[in-house]
């Protein structure tokens, strides 16, 4: 491949033409987020959350765990994806959208495979709900708080087992990460998460520059796994 095409506005409506798996409930979610302040820019692009629901079934997930709910959006697309008996746990620090998040979830008959927990990341991460234990999960999916990237990357590492997957979204950070000394947290933290993976043994890592970067940190299967 000589380069990177530039993906206009009518190319990426063709792209979603040919390849989008959409419907109502989706179509719904999305319009309804969008109307709410900042809605656009916090909810993971449609082909990023297909994408998910490819791994998970790609990686014949059964446990997933989703850490940033927002309005559902990611979690709904991933429980999909989830064979009869799988489970997805998703956390968010606020239940602002949780309303929204859960009727949607009804809507798509995916409500009795998400278990949505309030609280902090971290803390639920470090205390994790009941069937979750070491080498459980298959895939964690990570859209929260930048600032806490690199806690999350070390909490969840554990948790997965050998050769499943974690994902991060908004790994290029609207292209801040090309400062080197950044005056946000938020960017600081995807910079050092990024060097982290990047020289990270216990991961083999692919960095997406779809829609703001979309981080695949697949678990070693071998030696330092911990």
């Amino acid at each position: 491949m000589a380069g990177y095409l530039e993906v206009t506005p009518e190319l990426l409506d063709y792209a979603r033409g040919v390849s989008l798996d959409d419907d109502e409930v989706l179509r719904d979610l999305r319009r309804v987020t969008a109307g709410m302040l900042g809605g656009t820019t916090m909810q993971v692009v449609p082909e990023g959350a297909q994408l998910l629901a490819m791994l998970v079934r790609l990686t014949g997930a059964r446990l997933v765990l989703d850490i940033g709910t927002f309005t559902g959006y990611s979690a709904l697309c991933m429980a999909r994806a989830l064979p009869p008996g799988g489970r997805l746990v998703t956390c968010d620090v606020s239940d602002r959208w949780s309303a929204v998040a859960a009727e949607h979830w009804a809507r798509a008959g995916v409500a009795e495979k998400i278990d949505f927990r309030l609280g902090d990341a971290a803390a639920t991460l470090a205390g994790p709900p009941d069937g979750i234990g070491a080498g459980s999960v298959d895939l964690v999916f990570v859209d929260a708080d930048k600032a806490g990237y690199p806690r999350y990357f070390e909490a969840a590492l554990p948790l997965v087992r050998p050769g499943g997957l974690l994902v991060f979204d908004n790994t290029l950070f609207f292209g801040r990460v090309l400062d080197p000394d950044p005056a946000d947290a938020d960017a600081r933290a995807v910079r050092e998460l990024n060097a982290l993976l990047h020289r990270d043994e216990r991961v083999e890592v692919c960095l997406l520059p779809m829609a703001d970067g979309i981080t695949l940190a697949r678990k070693a299967e071998h030696g330092s796994t911990a």
